[in-house]
């Protein structure tokens, strides 16, 4: 049996952080558990290094394009191998092998008639490298709120909009094609409101993959990047993939251009997508601009990588949102790895080793209570694993670790020990084997998510091989053979403390934060200007100043925009005798609970414009560090609506 998964193909404009860690040991710890289950598993990620953004970027430090994707592609695979990522295939998109599968598909789907030639004028954002088509000059982008440019060239198209039908039928049929379902419902409303034909070449740019026969154009990036789970594994017979894992972000392109281009193609398409939240830092997406990038190379130094892989797995439910810091991270770590786990291999091993020389003795008796405990969570750990529901799997495993410590409590061995009663010691020794056993079953649950750490308990229990390698067949009970002698009890997971600990990753951080910013060249941030910080715009004159109307108003009710994650759809009272229909790019920041009632500020004689398919009739007024999540302008005072700021 085959199980073919991938991981998103990162994009080389930045070096790999915590987020891009997240997605990859989540899909490392699915490729172990489809190992354990005996399937012949391959895990792909890579790196997706064309594109305009890429182009600007290498300019910017004074490298080639070339240059400057091999510095970042090297880190994002330096990186997977440091934290023990079993990555069967690393593709890159400047590989020769991939540019040929990506021409390969292109013919396909002109031979099929879904690709043709035509001209384009209109709205690009370089940063999402999509054209907004409602979008007029000097308009923001609606999904990240930066500057659109207006762009004019002649693009080759794929006709996307022949296959709104043929989608929906295949999320109706098959419910699991997208997961979780919040993902899915927003797909399906975003191709109900009707599917535009898609740009896949330009030629305003020249680092991209050529089309075939035209000099001029490159490639896309969504038509390129994407063919990059079928160039990782050409000739292989591993396509169609069972899993892509994503994130959020890029669901639509993956869940609606994917499934197109290759049903275009006549190719099969992946059997599963699942995107997951996002890691946010103080409540806030991390982000460049903002200052806030947490990366896995000091946490690994200072704790250990199966530490964070642990933490990201249990603390956030795989699907959703979910918060990190340092604090967290280091109080998960004692609670349940110093204090739990690793407690218990090191206090039951070590009563092997005092009270029978390190030999486990026979069992005389089954202690009825904890084997059940075991199988139950080995049931809930198989349901949820394969439902990539990590969080409630160990949440069963330290389940079945509370029990063992009640049972141990309860059987008192340091008491028995010192009976002369045959009776007792008949009940230590089923003690001990109860333990011993209890620790093997867990540390071969828990290889997937804890692979290094688990090799080291096995090590102590004296085993061969890996827990891993032992595969589902070993977590049937009562496998520890009798008689067997231990290794040497140590400390797996020893005590942090908390402040030193926390202290050195933030010291670290800033070095690896000067590290990759000196790979690429980066110079220091300008004098007076705080990282991230825009420059000062050029000075206007108090005539033009005074052209902008900014009044006071206040929010009626508040809801989000039907396909979009980034936009809120307010009705705003300025003082008019009907209330004003804004479109803000604030939901990311702002729940629409948050809005009703709220004060703000907008700019009331803007040009109304439309934003999916909703006329905004004014901009709200907000802060934030370029890129960054917005903060809403507002007052200490009470300001009556309708006001006008001067």
């Amino acid at each position: 049996m085959k199980y073919y998964l991938t991981t998103p193909i990162y994009y080389v404009n930045a070096a790999p952080h915590i987020g891009h860690t997240y997605t990859t040991m989540a899909a490392d710890l699915v490729a172990r558990w489809k190992r354990m289950q005996g399937y012949e598993t391959v895990l792909t990620t890579g790196t997706d290094e064309h594109g305009q953004k890429i182009e600007r970027a290498a300019k910017a430090v004074g490298k080639s394009p070339q240059e400057y994707a091999d510095t970042i592609s090297a880190e994002f695979s330096r990186q997977w191998t440091g934290l023990n990522l079993g990555i069967d295939r690393f593709r890159r998109t400047s590989d020769p092998r991939h540019h040929a599968v990506v021409q390969d598909l292109f013919r396909r789907c002109k031979d099929n008639g879904y690709v043709y030639k035509s001209a384009y004028t209109g709205q690009y954002c370089v940063s999402c490298e999509l054209y907004v088509n409602e979008a007029k000059p000097g308009d923001p982008c609606p999904d990240c709120g930066r500057p659109t440019e207006t762009v004019t060239e002649e693009n080759f198209f794929f006709k996307l909009s022949a296959f709104q039908d043929r989608l929906l039928e295949l999320y109706d049929k098959d419910p699991l094609f997208i997961q979780p379902e919040t993902r899915r419902n927003e797909v399906i409303a975003f191709v109900k409101q009707g599917l535009s034909d898609l740009s896949i070449s330009r030629t305003t740019i020249k680092w991209g993959i050529p089309v075939p026969d035209e000099e001029k154009h490159v490639f896309y990036v969504w038509f390129d990047a994407l063919s990059t789970y079928m160039s990782a594994v050409d000739g292989e017979g591993l396509w169609p993939a069972d899993l892509h894992l994503i994130g959020k972000e890029i669901v639509r392109f993956h869940a609606i251009y994917w499934p197109a281009f290759l049903w275009a193609a006549g190719l099969p398409i992946p059997k599963r997508i699942f995107a997951h939240g996002w890691l946010l830092f103080e409540n806030d997406k991390m982000s460049k601009s903002r200052g806030n990038i947490v990366r896995a190379t000091p946490i690994q130094e200072v704790m250990g990588a199966d530490a964070l892989r642990y933490f990201l797995m249990r603390e956030v439910p795989f699907g959703q949102d979910g918060g990190f810091s340092y604090d967290a991270l280091v109080g998960r770590y004692n609670s349940d790895l110093a204090n739990g786990l690793g407690n218990l291999v090191s206090r039951g091993l070590s009563m092997v080793q005092q009270y029978r020389q390190g030999i486990v003795p026979a069992a005389p008796s089954v202690a009825e209570n904890v084997a059940e405990a075991a199988r139950n969570a080995i049931a809930a750990v198989k349901t949820h694993f394969d439902n990539f529901e990590f969080s409630k799997g160990l949440e069963a495993v330290w389940g079945m670790l509370s029990v063992v410590d009640k049972f141990i409590v309860e059987q008192a061995p340091w008491k028995l020990v010192k009976s002369p009663d045959p009776a007792d010691r008949a009940k230590l020794d089923t003690a001990l084997y109860t333990t011993v056993e209890s620790v093997r079953v867990a540390a071969v649950l828990l290889s997937p998510v804890l692979p290094e750490s688990c090799a080291r308990i096995w090590a102590q229990l004296g085993l061969a091989g890996s827990p891993g390698d032992a595969g589902i067949a070993a977590l049937d009970w009562g496998q520890y053979p009798a008689g067997h002698a231990i290794g040497a009890p140590s400390a797996v997971f020893p005590r942090i403390d908390a402040k030193p600990a926390i202290e050195k990753m933030r010291e670290l951080e800033e070095a690896e934060t000067a590290r990759q910013n000196a790979l690429v060249g980066k110079k220091p941030e300008p004098a007076g200007m705080a990282e991230g910080v825009a420059p000062i715009a050029e000075t206007i004159d108090i005539e033009a100043f005074t052209k902008v109307d900014l009044r006071v108003g206040v929010v009626l009710s508040a809801e989000k925009v039907k396909g979009s994650d980034k936009l809120l759809h307010l009705k705003v009272d300025i003082g008019e005798k009907q209330p004003r229909t804004i479109v803000a790019g604030i939901a990311m920041a702002y729940k629409p609970e948050q809005m009703t009632g709220r004060k703000v500020v907008i700019v009331a004689n803007l040009q109304p414009r439309k934003l999916r398919g909703i006329e905004s009739k004014g901009m709200i007024v907000a802060a934030s560090l370029e890129g960054g999540q917005p903060t809403l302008a507002g007052f200490l005072e009470d300001v009556p609506v309708g006001a006008r700021l001067k």
